[in-house]
């Protein structure tokens, strides 16, 4: 997901449009108020920043995105001048590009950055996440997020529900939920998966997420994104 920062209905509207054509998964921000609620809404891989914004400007709010995510962020903006570009780097930035630009070339450092970030270049020590529709895993962190509101989880919840989310809408056998979670012991008892599933659906209920998790008689389970219609 790229999510754009762009008063500009236009430029934003031609951004999306260049993006999508080529398979990215890319939104525009609507609340320039907060734009740390659509950050959290969308959880981005990358955010494209104008430097003028209503309220507060770009600057201001790469330092807040900086504050909860190493994602890449990429200034755009009509401002040339060389403070412009080292004040964007200072507070946060990975690339800075001046209007008028060239979407191709957008397009290209786009997907440089998210190369190096969560591709071929990016770094073994980069931080693993689990996204699915806003829904958000960190399995390091043992941490489920979903819009602004965070939780913690235990390991064996955190194994759980990464299972499921990695096979959204598909079903996960109980074999295969038992092993990836419990491969190192011989024998478990076959009740203790039920205990568990209970528990990830509780926290996935203190997030608002109701009926996501279904049971699927004499195959296992799967998740559905119920939530994906949730504001």
């Amino acid at each position: 997901m790229i999510m754009v920062v762009e008063d500009d209905p236009k430029i934003c509207d031609l951004l999306l449009s260049h993006l999508q054509k080529y398979g990215l998964e890319a939104s525009c921000a609507v609340s320039f108020d907060n734009v740390m609620h659509d950050f959290h809404r969308l959880q981005p891989q990358l955010v494209l920043l104008d430097v003028n914004l209503p309220k507060f400007d770009g600057y201001y709010w790469c330092r807040q995105i900086r504050m909860v995510s190493n994602c890449p962020i990429m200034f755009i903006s009509a401002r040339d001048g060389k403070m412009d570009q080292v004040m964007a780097l200072e507070n946060g930035a990975d690339d800075y590009i001046t209007k008028p630009f060239d979407y191709d070339i957008v397009l290209a450092k786009i997907r440089s950055h998210l190369r190096r970030a969560y591709g071929t270049y990016a770094s073994p020590t980069g931080e693993r996440t689990v996204e699915a529709h806003g829904l958000t895993l960190f399995p390091e962190r043992l941490e489920l997020t979903f819009g602004e509101q965070r939780l913690e989880v235990s390991h064996t919840e955190m194994k759980l529900l990464e299972a499921l989310m990695d096979r959204l809408e598909l079903v996960v056998s109980r074999d295969r939920l038992l092993e990836k979670i419990w491969d190192d012991q011989p024998f478990v008892d076959d009740n203790t998966l039920n205990v568990y599933m209970t528990r990830a659906r509780k926290k996935l209920k203190e997030l608002g997420i109701d009926g996501a998790i279904e049971t699927v008689r004499g195959a296992g389970y799967m998740m559905k994104p119920t939530w994906r219609s949730q504001p």
